[in-house]
């Protein structure tokens, strides 16, 4: 196991972390210069597009208020892949030794996914107590979430998948949770008409 120090934490940066899909990298710039006009600094882009990277590395250069990461990392050459694109944090939906080691390496923060009690214990032994509760919704919601802040109360949490504004606020009054990542600011149809007013306006109402 890495024995690499812990980074800062992205915890707390906002109650609402942005879970950013981008089809093209040119829209990179203005859809990050509206959300932190919006009162978000914290982006997540997540690497499930070609444009993704270049995304990361166009918002990194030219938007440095942003505090932009990569979600979606899965194998310990994404975390290289992310790092190199200037990413200031990193998400994944789930983890191994290999990619927790790498995710240590970077020296960056890190939210590693989970979705069961076992997989939090297996982070708190390795000295990780951020997390990323992940797909939320399916995997029990804010019941579950409540029933690990028992027994597990030295972990915390960013819930992501399947929150939305109306359920967002039950998942922030939990003691365990830190901030909830979202899609709902970025509709498709906001995206692909490039309303950035729009985009800043719903930020805005999350933060």
């Amino acid at each position: 196991m890495s024995t690499v120090p812990s980074a800062p934490s992205v915890l707390g940066l906002a109650p609402v972390l942005p879970v950013v899909v981008i089809d093209d990298a040119a829209d990179a710039v203005p859809l990050a210069r509206a959300l932190v006009a919006g009162g978000l600094p914290a982006i997540e882009v997540t690497l499930r597009t070609p444009a993704a990277l270049d995304a990361i590395r166009a918002i990194a250069s030219e938007v440095p208020e942003a505090v932009v990461g990569a979600g979606t990392v899965i194998s310990p050459r994404t975390v290289e892949d992310a790092a190199a694109a200037g990413a200031r944090f990193l998400v994944s939906p789930g983890w191994t030794d290999a990619l927790l080691d790498a995710m240590r390496a970077s020296g960056l923060p890190f939210l590693p996914g989970v979705s069961t009690a076992s997989e939090v214990v297996a982070l708190l032994e390795r000295g990780v107590h951020e997390m990323k509760f992940f797909p939320a919704e399916a995997a029990g919601g804010t019941a579950y979430l409540k029933s690990l802040a028992g027994p597990l109360p030295q972990a915390r949490f960013c819930p992501t998948g399947g929150i939305t504004p109306a359920t967002a606020p039950a998942y922030l009054a939990l003691p365990n949770v830190a901030c909830v990542g979202g899609s709902w600011l970025l509709p498709p149809d906001v995206l692909a008409a490039k309303d950035w007013g729009r985009v800043e306006a719903l930020a805005r109402a999350s933060a």
